[in-house]
């Protein structure tokens, strides 16, 4: 789509594309594609497929819009001084296609201390899986570390997920169902407490920032493992306490982290959580997923205490 008139740039993308690309808009805080895709890849200019940024400098600063600690590369950027809205912000545009990409601030995370504002409308995102078909292949080798998988069930997912989406070292968070006979269950099939389904976090982290040691201790921290099939309030098998292990090392190390704590005398009541070999995850309905953080409220359950 590069060197296109703002004709053709009319007829090719969507009204709030076009509104944010070539008009300097904004899009609504966490009602935008990109604010909480944590999958590995890159994002590109829309108009002129530039590559821009990459998960690698994404974080969650909490605003609701994709935001990065760098570019790529700082030349494939300008910034523009904008007095607009009665205050003074540093606009962010591309280079390739001179698009209204967002604005950069210096209240990020270190090293950089800066904060890429992006609005999802302006990029395109795309996947490691996908770099060599979209002829970004050079940029493989950017995404060379290893990711793990951890699942857990501990009650409510919408808090176990919030608990966990905090740590340094959690790549990517899904709320879903595990452990169950039926496939690709709904909520409503999981609630009836037929299914045999848990209220399932699956947690990608990276091994180099976080130990799967550190993910169990959080685990037990969130949640009361004594009570079968209930947290709270909340009552049925699909809350119940469990580990879906993915290796046998996983399960090792469960297996000595339960049994560590039941000697410690922390709890008074046995420790029902179960250690299962992890099975079929479905992914929940989207509604599900990042609850708390597209509500932007702050978690009500799973806070975790100093038992373990």
């Amino acid at each position: 789509m590069q060197n296109k008139n703002n004709h053709e740039l009319r007829d090719i993308l969507t009204a709030k594309q076009y509104r944010v690309t070539q008009e300097n808009g904004t899009e609504l805080p966490f009602l935008n594609i990109y604010w909480n895709n944590k999958r590995a890849g890159i994002y590109v200019d829309l108009i002129t497929g530039e590559a821009l940024f990459t998960s690698l400098d994404k974080y969650n600063s909490g605003t609701g819009w994709p935001s990065f600690s760098k570019p790529m590369n700082k030349e494939a950027l300008f910034e523009v001084e904008d007095t607009s809205g009665n205050m003074t912000r540093m606009e962010v545009r591309s280079q390739s296609s001179d698009s209204h990409l967002g604005h950069v601030f210096p209240d990020g995370p270190k090293p950089t201390g800066l904060r890429y504002c992006i609005n999802s409308a302006a990029l395109r995102f795309i996947p490691v899986e996908n770099l060599e078909k979209e002829g970004y292949g050079e940029l493989r080798s950017l995404f060379a570390q290893e990711t793990r998988t951890a699942s857990f069930g501990a009650g409510c997912f919408w808090g176990v997920e919030a608990a966990f989406n905090k740590l340094d070292g959690v790549v990517n968070t899904s709320v879903g169902y595990m452990g169950g006979s039926v496939k690709n269950p709904t909520y409503e099939q999981v609630c009836t407490n037929r299914t045999g389904h848990v209220e399932a976090v699956q947690v990608e982290y990276d091994p180099k920032k976080i130990s799967y040691e550190r993910l169990l201790e959080v685990f037990w921290s969130i949640h009361d493992p004594t009570t079968p099939n209930r947290q709270g309030l909340d009552s049925g098998s699909q809350y119940r306490s469990v580990i879906f292990y993915h290796s046998p090392a996983e399960k090792l190390l469960a297996e000595k982290s339960k049994q560590r704590l039941e000697e410690s005398g922390k709890f008074r009541d046995a420790i029902v959580t179960e250690i299962v070999q992890a099975r079929d995850f479905f992914r929940a309905e989207d509604y599900h997923q990042g609850y708390y953080e597209k509500r932007r409220i702050k978690p009500t359950c799973h806070i975790p205490v100093k038992k373990y």
